[in-house]
């Protein structure tokens, strides 16, 4: 089996997820290609597992543990970007980060008339 075939494919998938984190808005979306880069990972761990011939089969025991990991990463993400959704209404990343500054803008400006009206009083 040649290396180059798995290796290539790979960094396809690798590209494709790290071009879907950088341009998408969707937290959800985000989280699959999170997801497609992991899984390029995992088909170079398996390929050069292959093709060492590993007694041991180390790439795939480790494959193993990173879909472990990435099971449990997408439950606990998939939680957050719920519950941000049930509080702000949207799952929109740029939004999200603007209704952040935006609150904070507003406590400061709640605080800086908390604390005038206190001075006056």
């Amino acid at each position: 089996m040649h290396l180059a075939y798995p290796a290539v494919l790979a960094a396809l998938l690798f590209c494709v997820g790290l071009y879907g984190v950088l341009a998408r808005r969707n937290a959800i979306l985000v989280l699959m290609s999170v997801e497609l880069m992991l899984n390029a990972v995992n088909l170079n761990l398996v390929a050069f597992d292959v093709w060492l011939r590993d007694t041991l089969h180390s790439g795939q025991a480790l494959t193993l543990f990173t879909i472990a990991i990435a099971a449990a990463e997408i439950g606990i993400g998939l939680a957050i970007v719920l519950a941000v959704h049930r509080n702000r209404g949207t799952s929109d990343i740029d939004r999200l980060r603007d209704t952040a500054e935006t609150d904070e803008a507003e406590v400061n400006e709640s605080l800086g008339k908390t604390k005038k009206a206190e001075a006056t009083t």
